[in-house]
Parts: C-alpha cells; sequence; structure tokens
C-alpha cells in the first residue's frame, strides 16, 4: 500500500490559480501553476509563499500556456524550485509570451502606483519582474505528445491533445499502478482553429476542470452577431472594444472577422489588434501549424488584414484618430493589459460597444461589467459604463457541460473518484448533481487548501 496526497492550492472553489501538488513515496510533482485573479483576497495570496517544501519537487507539468496555470511559475522559483518544468512546445512559446507580458504589465503598473500615488503600499513592487521570469525560462523543458515520460521508477506522465489554446493538453500519471488524470481546461468539439480533444486512455482518479459546469453554450449565429454589430459600428462611425485572451480567442476573433471582410458580408472597417501577447502568439501558429486547422496563407492574409500595434504611441493614435474601428485588446477578463487604456477614453460613450466574448471570473472587470457595474475603477479613478455592453457566450474555448460529460463517458471504464476542479462553487455543485445520475463515480469537490490522501 502507498500513501499519495494530493495538494490541492488552486484551481478548486473557483476558475483560477490552478496549481496541485502530488506526494508520493518516490517523488513530488505539481501539475500546474497559476496566478489567482479577480477577488482582492485571492490576488493578495498571490505574494505569499506555497505551503509546501518546493526544494522537494521532482518536476511541474503544464496543461498549457494561460496565466491563470502558469503564472506562479516565477514565483515558485524564487521560493527555491531548481528542476525541469514540463509541457508540449507550444504550451512553453506561449508561457514564455504570457510571462514576460505578466512582469512587464507588474512592473509598469508599480511604477504607475508609485508616481500616481494610488497604492497603499510605499513604495508598490512588481509581484514579479522581467530578471524572475528569465531565471524561470531556463527550467523549461519540451515534451513531445503522446509519449510516455518517466519520472521515478514507478512514475511516468504523458500529454494528450486538449483543445482549448494552441499546446493545451490534459494529463495522463501513472503512478504505480494507478492511473491519474489531469483534464487541464479542454476544448470543444468542431472548433473554427483547433482540433477536437482526444480521450484518455483510462483513469482510476480524475480531475476535470467544470468552469461551465453548470451551462450548456448558446446556439448562436456567431458570424451574423458580428456582422450585425459591426454593420452598426459603421453606421455610427464609432469603435467597437473586444477585450479577448491573447491565446486562441483572439485568433479565432481575428479569423472570423477576417473572413466576414473577405467574403464581402461587411464593408471594409478598420481592425487593430492592440495586444503584444497577442502579436506574437500569431507566430506561434505559424511555427506549430500541425497543433491547428489554419493554413499557414489563410494565417498570414489574416494578419495583414488587421493593424498591429507595436506600442503604446500607436494605442494612442488608434484612439485619437475618428472613425469607425475594432479594437482587439487584452485581457480578456479586463485585470489588465492595453484593453483599460481604451476603457479609459471609451467606456463613457453612449456610442461604444463592447463585446465580452470569454469566461469573465469572479472579482473581475468583466464579471462586474455583466453584473451591471455603473462605474469601472481602473488605475485609481472610476469611469461611467455608459457604452452599450454585449456578450458571446458562444465562442468560450472551454467545453460545456454536455462536453464535459461526454468528454468523461467517452474513458473506457468509469474512474473510482472524479474530483471537480477549476468551477466556481455553483458550477462545480451543478455538475456533480448531473454527474450522479449518469456515472457510479464517486464525486468530490475538493475545498481550497484541502489535503487528500490517497491509499493506492
Amino acid at each position: 500500500m502507498k500513501n499519495i496526497q494530493i495538494h490541492c492550492l488552486g484551481g478548486v472553489e473557483g476558475v483560477t490559480g490552478s496549481k496541485f501538488i502530488i506526494k508520493t513515496p518516490e517523488a513530488n510533482l505539481m501539475i500546474d501553476c497559476g496566478l489567482f485573479q479577480g477577488l482582492k483576497s485571492l490576488r493578495l495570496s498571490n505574494w505569499q509563499n506555497v505551503p509546501f517544501d518546493v526544494s522537494s519537487l521532482h518536476a511541474v507539468l503544464l496543461t498549457h500556456g494561460h496565466l491563470d496555470h502558469v503564472g506562479y511559475l516565477p514565483r515558485l522559483v524564487k521560493q527555491g524550485y531548481q528542476n525541469p518544468i514540463y509541457a508540449s512546445a507550444p504550451t512553453l512559446k506561449i508561457a514564455e509570451i504570457v510571462l514576460r507580458d505578466s512582469a512587464k504589465i507588474n512592473e509598469e503598473e508599480a511604477d504607475k502606483a508609485n508616481k500616481e500615488g494610488y497604492s497603499k503600499h510605499l513604495p508598490a513592487k512588481p509581484l514579479y519582474n522581467t530578471e524572475d521570469v528569465e531565471k524561470t525560462l531556463r527550467h523549461f523543458r519540451a515534451v513531445p505528445e503522446n509519449t510516455w515520460m518517466s519520472l521515478s521508477a514507478n512514475i511516468r506522465y504523458r500529454f494528450r491533445y486538449a483543445g482549448h489554446i494552441l499546446g493545451a493538453c490534459f494529463i495522463e500519471l501513472q503512478i504505480f499502478d494507478k492511473r491519474f488524470v489531469f483534464s487541464g481546461d479542454l476544448g470543444r468539439k468542431d472548433d473554427i482553429l483547433l482540433r477536437d480533444p482526444e480521450t484518455a486512455e483510462s483513469a482510476d482518479y480524475l480531475f476535470i476542470e467544470t468552469t461551465y459546469g453548470d451551462r450548456k453554450h448558446p446556439e448562436e449565429d456567431v458570424d451574423n452577431f458580428l456582422r450585425e454589430i459591426i454593420l452598426s459600428t459603421l453606421a455610427k462611425k464609432s469603435a467597437l472594444i473586444i477585450p479577448s485572451f491573447a491565446v486562441e480567442r483572439t485568433q479565432s476573433l481575428m479569423f472570423r472577422l477576417w473572413k466576414l471582410v473577405k467574403q464581402n458580408k461587411v464593408p471594409p472597417i478598420r481592425m487593430v489588434l492592440d495586444s503584444p501577447m497577442g502579436s506574437n502568439v500569431l507566430q506561434v501558429f505559424e511555427q506549430y501549424a500541425d497543433w491547428h486547422k489554419l493554413s499557414l496563407a489563410d494565417c498570414r492574409e489574416m494578419c495583414k488584414a488587421f493593424q498591429i500595434v507595436e506600442n503604446f504611441g500607436e494605442t494612442w493614435e488608434v484612439i485619437d484618430t475618428p472613425g469607425a474601428k475594432i479594437v482587439i485588446a487584452g485581457s480578456g477578463m479586463l485585470s489588465g493589459g492595453r484593453v483599460l487604456t481604451y476603457l479609459q477614453q471609451y467606456l463613457d460613450h453612449p456610442e461604444t460597444d463592447i463585446l465580452l466574448v470569454g469566461f469573465m471570473a469572479e472579482g473581475t472587470r468583466g464579471r462586474k461589467l455583466l453584473e451591471g457595474e455603473e462605474a469601472l475603477k481602473i488605475y485609481g479613478k472610476y469611469y461611467p459604463v455608459k457604452a452599450a455592453l454585449h456578450q458571446l457566450d458562444s465562442l468560450s474555448a472551454h467545453a460545456d457541460q454536455p462536453g464535459l460529460v461526454a468528454w468523461i463517458q467517452s474513458i473506457p471504464t468509469a474512474p473510482e473518484k472524479i474530483f471537480l476542479i477549476h468551477g466556481e462553487p455553483a458550477a462545480s455543485e451543478a455538475f456533480r448533481n448531473v454527474l450522479t445520475k449518469t456515472c457510479q463515480s464517486e464525486i468530490i469537490m475538493p475545498k481550497l487548501y484541502e489535503i487528500i490522501p490517497l491509499s493506492i
């Protein structure tokens, strides 16, 4: 009998901060190492050391490159982690882009807070800086897809295609004679850019995300919705601001908008990508063409249809130039990035349209907009919300409740235990209610910082 412990350090009772440590007699490993976003109480915990001796960790495995799955890595290295960080090659490329961008934003916001005096901390300091990121990147090791890799005599792992974003994988772990599966974030079937998620070969213990565990994606005519809002923007000669996640969502939006113009379904309109990360990710799409459906020719033609903003000066040129325009800018949940500059200028204009296209975590500015907030706090000041707000749920890169159920049912044998993670409590609870009617597995909803003992 072997005693295993699962330390749930994030990605439970919420959708951010994914961090799981598996403690075994042979090796200790971490699955994902993300930042908390949204609620201030959670964000403050990003400044705390993880409650585990990180020098005793043998490996970190990453499911994909989003900030809520990789953003804590520089803090982990500062705490003494010295071993490899494994992931698929495109995930590591995206993680590099995300971490460098995160460090730059942290540095800029700390500097801004010190100059304008709106921080309670004197002086304000970045969570981590560019030097911390460069030290972290030295630990990156790319691992091929669908290949078993050994960590010790009785522990091995492999990465399997998960959709969701470029490079995303679910992780299969063989620990002694038991199979552990961590879904990461699962993508959807029939995505316009990515292949369908693969199926787990088997799972004794399944850790599955529940971001959309309480709902089904609406059946929307996305192209017609975009067409109508673009025509309205042209008629008003106004701005359509689309906060977007820089990885996959931005590329999906660019593809759809480019197609509408190319097929003459809308007149030509100025289209702007103001996201340093989004621009860099386009290069990763070119480099890893076998991970997505977009042809190299289409990728390049699509990029030519957009003005790719290179610096902050160009951001102000876009703002100051009158006329109809579509601006895609990060971040997707309005938690930081260039989109905040546009909101500062456009949020109080009734003719402005804001289109939200993804999940908005609790406590983020995006969620506050959806909940009818009358003013948004940006860099210490409040800006009245007079712009028209729109939402497209069907563009989510996450599988919905039926998709998650179907993925579980595709596993040849039912897992012994299913752990519901990466979901707000209501979503996880709703998903548990569905699963209790459709499978015989024991369903568990872990608590934040809970340590789960398993004897195998």
